[in-house]
């Protein structure tokens, strides 16, 4: 039994894929990642960097900060007193409404949880901190 191949003559040419639909599902990716990576950046936590000193400015008087230190073992202390994790409000609440702009400074050691680190953050920022400064150890 012989097998019949179909010739085709040089007017009819070589077909190939249609290879719009390819570039078309191609280009709404790179504009869905176009709009989406910088949602992926947002963070609720604004962050500058320290300006630096020159002793060439008119002298400022210097504000006290509240000093907040989370310890590795969990504990916490304001202005080196320590305090439970409970009653950070309660010790923030008053040093805070003397003075809204006194700078917030918070030393975290190494060894702390991030979450422990952030819920420290956020109560500082809801009881009105307007200038909170990390440290790292």
């Amino acid at each position: 039994m012989a097998i019949r191949r179909a010739r085709r003559s040089p007017a009819e040419g070589i077909y190939e894929p249609n290879m719009t639909p390819l570039v078309d599902v191609s280009l709404v990716l790179v504009v869905i990642l176009l709009v989406a990576t910088p949602l992926a950046f947002q963070s609720g936590i604004a962050v500058s960097a320290a300006a630096k000193s020159g002793r060439s400015g008119p002298k400022q008087e210097r504000v006290e900060q509240i000093e907040i230190e989370v310890l590795a073992d969990g504990g916490l202390r304001v202005n080196r007193q320590a305090v439970p994790r409970s009653g950070l409000a309660t010790a923030l609440r008053p040093l805070i409404q003397e003075s809204p702009t006194r700078r917030v400074v918070v030393h975290c050691a190494d060894a702390v949880p991030h979450g422990g680190l952030v819920s420290v953050l956020d109560e500082a920022k809801q009881l009105g901190a307007s200038h909170i400064a990390l440290v790292g150890e």
